[in-house]
């Protein structure tokens, strides 16, 4: 097992000349399995052998640099998955990018502090919203303070390179989702003219696409790979809750908008999969149903050559 050696900045820089995109986590919030969760779903042989974190993304700069969309508290096993990919520990991030500022995407910030990774100005990319967030919650503010993270804010639909020599661009843009900390955006890496979407969260696809289709919104985005959110398979997935209190577009609906996959199509991928979602068994017949119609469910350590693509 690859480990790490004091998170030493310099010491990983492999594979230097390419942009890697790594997926470091698949679920939603919570995990999987979930923490008090004693359905099924959660204490399943799936569950416990295969569990799935937090959603976020490790991207490998052509500089040899790190960077991270979101920031998880299971930012150490995302680490391993990382490693494995790279084929050695990878560095305390250079950046991260945060999406929104709900719990799972955000409640790693901690371990940049000098409890755990002691880390020095690692940028934290996000709207100004987020920054607002950040600095008014003061465990957060406090990373600030001891100079482990700096924030720079950006602004929506402008593209920006996270260090200099990095090889890839990142565009946030906006999308609907539960404002009641902040604004919301997914993320599209772009490099040698191949672009990624993250877009792990959002409302619902008619607020989204505004009368368009699923492949004319991909289409205009110029997208080659699709991450997309998957966090119900169903609207009657959730017992005893109110699915439109938070509310995702179900992995049904997305498919009935797709049907099968077509010729020039993006890869799609769902993932930010609830731990009661079907999908997250290899093995179900939900699961069967996404690929027999061409597409896939995200895993951890998926990875992707942006130039290559």
């Amino acid at each position: 097992m690859l480990t790490p050696r004091d998170y030493d900045y310099n010491m990983a820089r492999p594979n230097v000349g390419e942009v890697v995109v790594t997926i470091l986590g698949t679920a939603q919030d919570g995990g999987f399995p979930q923490p008090g969760c004693q359905r099924e779903c959660c204490t399943s042989n799936i569950a416990q052998t295969q569990p799935r974190y937090p959603v976020s993304l490790g991207i490998k700069g052509r500089d040899g640099s790190h960077h991270m969309f979101e920031a998880s508290r299971m930012m150490h096993a995302q680490f391993q998955v990382w490693a494995e990919t790279l084929g050695t520990y990878p560095s305390i991030p250079d950046s991260i990018c945060l999406s929104h500022a709900h719990l799972g995407h955000v409640d790693g910030l901690g371990l940049l502090g000098k409890e755990v990774m002691s880390a020095t100005d690692v940028v934290i990319h996000c709207s100004q919203s987020v920054a607002m967030y950040i600095e008014n919650t003061p465990a957060y503010a406090a990373l600030i303070e001891q100079g482990s993270i700096s924030i720079s804010v950006w602004k929506s639909n402008a593209p920006f390179t996270p260090t200099s020599d990095c090889g890839f661009s990142i565009q946030p843009i906006p999308v609907p989702h539960r404002s009641e900390f902040s604004d919301c955006h997914g993320l599209i890496i772009e490099s040698n003219g191949n672009r990624l979407l993250f877009l792990p969260d959002h409302d619902s696809w008619e607020e989204t696409l505004q009368q368009q289709s699923i492949r004319d919104w991909l289409t205009q985005l110029q997208i080659d790979v699709a991450l997309l959110d998957g966090t119900f398979w169903s609207a009657d997935e959730l017992e005893h809750r109110d699915i439109n209190e938070i509310p995702h577009p179900t992995v049904q609906e997305s498919l009935r908008r797709l049907g099968d996959k077509k010729k020039g199509d993006p890869d799609i991928r769902f993932f930010h999969l609830n731990h009661t979602n079907p999908l997250c068994n290899p093995q179900s017949k939900q699961t069967q149903i996404v690929r027999e119609m061409g597409w896939a469910v995200a895993q951890e350590g998926d990875s992707f050559t942006l130039e290559s693509l």
